[in-house]
């Protein structure tokens, strides 16, 4: 069974910066496009960025500059490091694994971040 397991989320003030983390029960690590999407009150979910496993890397245009997303092949993990925050990047933050071969796609639980003095 294929887990998704984020954490890092929190509040912060803005300017600050957060980094999430995401935990992946994958059989084949190498066989996913990892990435992080975003749903904020109201809205549909977005794309933020994502990472194949070669490291080719893929970001909202909202993001660039400030969001990097990163993973480590050996412990089957994603992470995003988000600087220079917002408060319109509030929102619950999904880590997800797209199975390059069928599409296939699983999603995490969420995390919230919050980005408000």
């Amino acid at each position: 069974q294929v887990q998704l397991v984020e954490s890092g989320g929190g509040l912060v003030q803005p300017g600050g910066s957060l980094r999430l983390s995401c935990a992946a029960s994958l059989t084949i690590f190498s066989l996913y496009r990892m990435g992080w999407y975003r749903q904020a009150p109201g809205e549909q979910r977005e794309l933020v960025a994502t990472i194949t496993s070669g490291g080719s890397t893929n970001y909202a245009d909202s993001v660039k500059g400030r969001f990097t997303v990163s993973r480590d092949n050996a412990k089957n993990t994603v992470s995003l490091q988000m600087n220079s925050l917002k408060p319109e990047d509030t929102a619950v933050y999904y880590c997800n694994a797209e199975k390059i071969t069928t599409g296939r796609r699983y999603w995490g639980q969420g995390t919230q971040v919050t980005v408000s003095s």
